[in-house]
């Protein structure tokens, strides 16, 4: 190969090395930019979102672990609620043993009062039908006994709500007992805000604000006229159970004021705080004591419509809600 021939090849070959590395210094400044670029915008993304995210946390709305409402659970905190049968006759004064066993196996023995019981049995069909609450007896080894009423068949939601001395959150277990028989459920009642039960007439002057707190304020008058002499209940004027639609979750339910603490009339007016979780319908059921006699006033009540049409009451009136619990 000539001298001109070798010159023409070299300048080829240094040709097609500079190209060749300009090009490469071309993809390694853009894939540097790039990356730069993306790192800032990252950098830029991870501290709105931690500004977000801390704003969320201080709201805590996305962060905050929503509570599972109660009477949901056979087992909480290694508390179980443990109950001998789950069937049953469709009969009157039908025998009921249960013991509440703690993380250790053992049935538990000692309980910290509360509304004046150490324990609350609540027993409702799973429609919100036959509601029941009664005060169960309880023996040295840990077994509680009483006697349902079960006369109408079907599934039975057994609430169980207590303190065990030494755990100092209240607790509301539940389970089922089924009683034999062919099960016709009945439709839930419409929303009203009026129960009228033996003799008695029973308004609810509030409503329910889905997802927080609620004052539940309840008016009794019989024959047109307000009571005023109502009897302690449970260390209250009244007592409260609240039932969710659909699932049965038990709110618990906190009177305000106590007979004999100088502020809380007997009467006409009995208030109440509810925290709600959810919208939707909710069961009430009001107790209270007059004449040396317990009666029970059934309510149902939707969440979010009632808070939101506090001033229309009478709108949603379709029906009445009562009953009677002579426990």
């Amino acid at each position: 190969m000539n001298t001109p021939t070798r010159l023409g090849g070299y300048l080829a070959v240094l040709a097609l090395i500079f190209g060749a590395g300009t090009l490469l210094g071309d993809v390694l400044v853009d894939a540097g930019t790039v990356e730069r670029a993306e790192s800032e915008t990252a950098g830029d993304h991870d501290s709105r979102g931690g500004d977000h995210a801390a704003k969320r946390d201080a709201a805590g709305d996305d962060t905050a672990t929503e509570a599972m409402p109660a009477g949901l659970m056979i087992s909480q905190h290694g508390y179980t609620l443990d109950i001998a049968q789950r069937t049953a006759p469709a009969a009157r004064g039908v025998p009921l043993r249960f013991r509440i066993v703690r993380p250790d196996s053992a049935p538990v023995t000692e309980y910290d009062e509360t509304h004046g019981r150490d324990l609350h049995l609540i027993a409702v069909r799973r429609d919100m039908a036959g509601f029941q609450h009664v005060h169960p007896v309880l023996d040295d080894s840990g077994t509680w006994r009483t006697r349902l009423d079960l006369s109408h068949p079907g599934p039975y939601r057994i609430f169980a709500d207590f303190v065990a001395t030494g755990h100092d959150m209240q607790m509301t277990l539940a389970s089922e007992l089924v009683a034999v028989g062919d099960y016709q459920p009945r439709p839930l009642p419409e929303p009203d805000r009026t129960a009228h039960v033996d003799g008695y007439e029973v308004t609810l002057d509030s409503g329910l604000a889905a997802g927080e707190g609620s004052e539940l304020t309840f008016s009794v008058s019989r024959d047109g006229r307000p009571v005023t002499d109502l009897q302690p209940y449970l260390a209250a004027y009244g007592h409260l159970v609240a039932l969710r639609d659909g699932d049965l979750a038990y709110l618990h339910v906190h009177p305000e004021g106590e007979p004999g603490d100088g502020t809380t009339e007997s009467g006409p007016r009995i208030a109440f705080h509810a925290t709600t979780p959810s919208a939707g319908d909710y069961r009430l059921f009001l107790q209270f004591r007059h004449d040396d006699a317990v009666h029970t006033a059934e309510f149902t009540v939707r969440a979010g419509e009632a808070a939101t049409h506090a001033d229309d009451a009478g709108e949603d009136d379709a029906g009445e809600g009562g009953g009677h619990d002579d426990h």
